[in-house]
């Protein structure tokens, strides 16, 4: 089953107050930047984030799971627990790099 558009939407909602926010559809799925830095992946209706040590502590009652065949294990976040998300997403958006341009992989 696929991510409904309602539910990336509702995502989205969640989490507006975290940054600039936009979404792009990959496979039938979704990937949610924060200031455009990929930060969530949304499979199935269900929100994923990389298992980071950075959220570790964070996510350490998180249930776990694979948002897609030949996926690594993620957390799989809450995304109605308003604090958590918003402290996940702090953190991540420390800690991981911006999106690199296609031109400028062209120039190296």
């Amino acid at each position: 089953m696929a991510t409904s558009v309602e539910y990336i939407e509702y995502v989205c909602e969640q989490i507006k107050n975290t940054g600039v926010i936009r979404y792009k559809k990959m496979f039938g799925e979704y990937m949610v930047y924060i200031d455009e830095k990929p930060i969530l992946m949304v499979c199935d209706n269900t929100v994923f984030v990389k298992m980071l040590p950075d959220i570790g502590k964070l996510m350490e009652h998180a249930e776990t799971g694979y948002p897609y065949d030949g996926a690594k294990e993620h957390y799989v976040l809450d995304i109605d627990n308003s604090e958590l998300t918003t402290k996940v997403i702090e953190v991540l958006i420390l800690v991981t790099p911006e999106k690199k341009s296609k031109q400028a992989k062209k120039n190296v």
